[in-house]
């Protein structure tokens, strides 16, 4: 259970990160692919959880390599 709410913690202080500091970035978090389940009623797991923290510490670094090239 702890792994679970240090994991489910870290993603709302990267999700704040984002929305605080990198708006533009924020919008998309609602069309990452990772977010949109397959199945009507998905079981969410810490695996789950982890690839989404994954996905969005992905985003952020693509964003921010992104816009060092700029």
């Amino acid at each position: 259970m702890d792994k679970l709410q240090n994991t489910l913690t870290e993603i709302s202080q990267l999700t704040k990160t984002i929305e605080t500091n990198y708006p533009e970035l924020y919008q998309f978090l609602d069309e990452n692919p990772i977010t949109i389940p397959s199945e009507s009623n998905p079981s969410i797991n810490k695996k789950i959880l982890q690839d989404y923290l994954d996905s969005l510490k992905q985003l952020l670094k693509n964003h921010l390599e992104t816009r060092k090239k700029i």
